[in-house]
C-alpha cells in the first residue's frame, strides 16, 4: 500500500502566490492591513500592492491555531467505541481496530483530519501514529505544518524494541529527504506503560542526537500513576526524569494526574504539557490538568484535541472554550482566562512544536486565520478575545493561510469533496 500512496499527489494548495494583502481586518481589536511576502509577514498597517488581495472587512485576524497532541488518522475511528473506560476502550476497541490499518487508510484518514482542522482554523499539528510516511505525504499535499512522530510501542519486548528503533530511524530519514520546512520529525514513544525503560532511554538519546522533539503520553489516568508507583516506586513524571528523558524538547500529552513535585520537575525541565480537555472529560479520567498550579511555576501549558476517536472532533476553537470552562470548575472564575487560552492555542503551541509562528508580527511565518465577526454568535463583540474563545467555533473561520499560501477562502478548500469521499471509502473497507 505504501508504494501505491508514494506516487499519489493530489494537492489542496492554491497556485503559488508570492504576496498576499489582507485589507481592513481587525488585528488586536483595531482595523489594520497585513502584508505577506512569500511565506512571512512582511508589513503590518499599510496597504501595499500584492498578487492576491483578501478583503478582511468584518473579520478578526488571528494566528493559526496549533493542535499539540492528536492522532490525525483516527478520524476513521470517529464514534467507534464511545462511552467506555480508557483502558477498556484502548484494549478492546482501538488497538484491535488499528491492527487492520494500512498506509492508504492512514493517508486518507489524515487528509480528512487536515481538512477538518483547516476548516476550524488549525494550521499546525503534532501527530503520533503509524504509517507515518503516509501521514507526512498527506501533510505535504495539504499545505499545513506538522510535527510528526512514529508511535514507538515495544511492549517490553527486546525484539519488538529493535524493530521500533529501526522504524523510528527510517521515518526520521524519510522526513529529512522530504526537505520540507513545514514538516518536522519527532521521536514519539507512546507511554511508560507501553514502552520499556530501554526504549524510552533510546528515544531520548536519539532525539537529542538529532535535535528532535520528544512526544509522549504522561499521567493521563490515576491507574497509570498507581501502576507506576507499584512497578517503579515513583510517579510517571519522576520515572521519566530519573532516566533523563524530560526537557524543554518534550511535549507531554495529558499530564492530568500530577502532584506538586511532578509540577516542580516540569518547571525545572521546561516541559510542554499538552492539555486535552474534551478527550479527558469524555474518557472520564477523573481530574483536570492542574493548570493554575502549573502557571504559578512558570509552565506554559499548550492545547490539543487528541484523536477524533476520543473527542470526537478536531475543533481547536471549541477546545479553547472547553479548557477554560473546565478550569473554572475549581470555583475560580478567573482560572484560564480567554487571553491565555488563545496563547495556549497559538503562541505557546508553536513554541512547543518549534516553528517560528504563533504571532501576527513582522518576520513571523505567515500562518493566519480570519474569523467572521458579522455572524450571530459573534454579535455584539465587546471583547474580541472573549468572543473568539467563548462564542466562536470552527464554523466561524472564513479564511486560512499557512506558510503564505491560502488554503481556505470563503470556507472553500480545493479537494475537500474528494478527500471526504475517499475517507468514507476507507472507513467502509475498514469496518466491512
Amino acid at each position: 500500500m505504501e508504494g501505491a500512496i508514494q506516487n499519489l499527489h493530489i494537492p489542496l494548495i492554491s497556485a503559488i502566490i508570492m504576496s498576499i494583502l489582507i485589507k481592513n481586518t481587525l488585528l488586536g481589536g483595531k482595523e489594520s492591513h497585513i502584508y505577506i511576502e512569500e511565506n512571512r509577514i512582511s508589513e503590518i498597517g499599510r496597504i501595499t500592492e500584492a498578487d492576491e488581495v483578501i478583503d478582511g472587512a468584518n473579520t478578526i485576524a488571528m494566528p493559526g491555531l496549533v493542535n499539540t497532541h492528536t492522532h490525525a488518522a483516527m478520524t476513521l475511528l470517529r464514534g467507534y467505541g464511545d462511552d467506555m473506560p480508557l483502558h477498556e476502550w484502548l484494549q478492546n476497541r482501538i488497538w484491535p481496530a488499528e491492527a487492520k490499518l494500512d498506509g492508504e487508510m492512514v493517508y486518507w484518514g489524515t487528509r480528512l483530519a487536515i481538512i477538518e482542522m483547516i476548516k476550524s482554523g488549525t494550521t499546525a499539528f503534532n501527530d503520533m501514529y503509524f504509517f507515518m510516511e503516509d501521514v507526512a505525504r498527506a501533510v505535504q499535499d495539504s499545505g499545513v505544518r506538522a510535527l510528526l512522530g512514529y508511535g514507538f510501542i515495544d511492549l517490553f519486548d527486546e525484539e519488538k524494541r529493535e524493530n521500533e528503533i529501526k522504524e523510528t530511524e527510517k521515518f526520521v530519514r524519510f522526513v529529512e529527504t522530504m526537505n520540507n520546512p513545514r514538516i518536522k520529525a519527532a521521536v514519539a514513544p507512546h507511554a511508560i506503560y507501553t514502552v520499556s525503560r530501554e526504549g524510552l532511554e533510546w528515544s531520548a538519546e536519539f532525539a537529542r542526537e538529532k535535535g528532535l522533539r520528544l512526544h509522549t503520553h504522561v499521567s493521563e489516568t490515576e491507574k497509570e500513576v498507581k501502576d507506576s508507583f507499584e512497578q517503579h516506586g515513583m510517579s510517571p513524571v519522576k520515572y521519566l526524569d530519573s532516566m533523563g528523558f524530560l526537557g524543554s524538547d518534550v511535549i507531554a500529552a495529558h499530564s492530568v494526574w500530577l502532584d506538586d513535585r511532578d509540577i516542580e520537575i516540569y518547571a525545572k525541565r521546561g516541559v510542554w504539557p499538552s492539555h486535552n480537555p474534551a478527550s479527558n472529560m469524555k474518557l472520564a479520567v477523573g481530574r483536570a490538568m492542574p493548570y493554575s498550579r502549573m502557571r504559578k511555576h512558570g509552565i506554559k501549558p499548550v492545547l490539543g484535541t487528541d484523536g477524533a476517536a476520543s473527542n470526537n472532533n478536531l475543533d481547536m476553537l471549541e477546545e479553547m472554550k472547553t479548557a477554560a470552562l473546565l478550569q473554572k470548575l475549581s470555583g475560580d472564575p478567573t482560572a484560564l482566562p480567554a487571553h491565555e487560552a488563545l496563547k495556549m492555542a497559538t503562541e505557546w503551541g508553536t513554541q512547543a512544536l518549534g516553528f517560528n509562528a504563533g504571532k501576527i508580527e513582522e518576520g513571523y511565518l505567515a500562518d493566519i486565520i480570519l474569523i467572521r465577526s458579522d455572524i450571530p454568535e459573534m454579535t455584539p463583540m465587546h471583547n474580541w478575545e472573549s468572543s473568539a474563545v467563548y462564542a466562536a467555533n470552527g464554523s466561524a473561520v472564513d479564511t486560512v493561510i499557512c506558510d503564505g499560501r491560502t488554503l481556505m477562502r470563503n470556507r472553500r478548500i480545493d479537494g475537500e469533496e474528494e478527500a471526504i469521499r475517499r475517507a468514507r471509502e476507507m472507513a467502509e473497507r475498514f469496518y466491512g
